[in-house]
């Protein structure tokens, strides 16, 4: 946990994601209506709890499909938590490839765009489009599709835009793995920056040195759990000795640990996580406040319908005056 001397600019308490897994659109339209089927449930986080400071960079790490991004997408506002509390203190902005893009958009558009939607005004964006286009090194490509455009050139032309924003907070997925190395040392460049001046990074990559080299804490995920949070170099070193571990197994041996894994992911449930925290120490009011549903998913079948009773009338009253004043003309 942070000093709590310092700004926490990040809280999240016991985050969990359920995704449910349906066969074919039949399926998933039954289980809106009669709620939650457990066998098609996948838990990508459960329980995570941390707090970040300001000035904090938090490396992430953890074998592919373990919820890294998940998280970046839950702190980005991309998708909802299922359940657990989420403090955010700053502006946030996040790099990743094809993150926010139109593909139909020129460069230049989506600048503009995106400017907007943070809420620039088209003097600022007109006064800042010659330090992007110049920083993404896109060159007269900055007038074509994005969809005509390499992961490479998306990726440059992703980090340009959100870095020029200055955000309190910076997400960095996987982003400077593609394109080339001499951008990705601008890109490493301009982090150093942001870094020097405070700011608060999360920073998601699979080359570990690099995660040694730019953070001072590390955030180590494995199958949806928190399985280590501390100083980059602890954590780092957990980390690799059990990629090391893995690598020493046989591929059969391996094959069955993951899906052992997997299958815990399947068959979790928010009342293991309550009764988890109740042996943490909360209390039963607490624990239940954090395992509260609070995505779509969760929403009972009464207040669905109920839901869906109230739409179809108000569709039936809107229908009815626009009939009536029709006959009255």
């Amino acid at each position: 946990m942070a000093d709590d001397t310092q700004d926490i600019m990040v809280r999240a308490e016991s985050i969990t994601k359920n995704f449910q897994l349906y066969a074919n659109q039949t399926e998933k339209l039954k289980s809106t209506f009669l709620g939650n089927q457990s066998e098609t449930n996948f838990w990508a986080l459960r329980g995570l709890t941390f707090e970040v400071a300001a000035g904090d960079v938090i490396g992430i790490v953890g074998t592919n499909g373990s919820g890294k991004s998940t998280l970046l997408n839950i702190l980005s506002g991309v998708i909802p938590q299922t359940s657990g509390q989420l403090t955010l203190n700053g502006s946030i902005g996040v790099v990743a490839i094809n993150e926010g893009l139109n593909w139909e958009l020129t460069g230049r558009e989506n600048i503009r765009l995106k400017q907007l939607m943070m809420g620039k005004t088209n003097k600022e964006i007109t006064a800042a489009m010659p330090d992007i286009i110049e920083f993404s090194e896109l060159g007269e490509f900055i007038d074509q599709p994005v969809k005509d455009y390499s992961n490479g050139m998306r990726a440059k032309l992703g980090f340009s835009i959100v870095t020029h924003n200055d955000p309190d907070i910076l997400i960095v997925d996987e982003a400077l793995s593609v394109g080339d190395s001499n951008f990705s040392q601008k890109a490493l460049g301009k982090i150093r920056e942001f870094i020097a001046e405070g700011k608060t990074i999360f920073f998601v990559s699979h080359d570990l040195q690099q995660v040694r080299e730019f953070t001072n804490k590390v955030m180590w995920i494995q199958y949806g759990e928190m399985r280590s949070f501390g100083s980059t170099k602890t954590v780092s070193d957990q980390y690799e000795a059990f990629t090391n571990q893995l690598d020493e197994m046989g591929e059969e041996k391996r094959d069955t640990y993951v899906e052992a894994q997997k299958h815990n992911q399947q068959i979790f449930t928010l009342d293991q996580l309550q009764d988890q925290l109740r042996r943490e120490g909360l209390t039963l009011e607490q624990a239940k406040r954090l395992t509260t549903v609070r995505s779509f998913e969760g929403f009972s079948a009464w207040s669905l319908y109920t839901t869906l009773l109230l739409i179809l009338g108000l569709m039936a009253l809107v229908v009815y005056l626009y009939l009536t004043k029709e006959q009255q003309i």
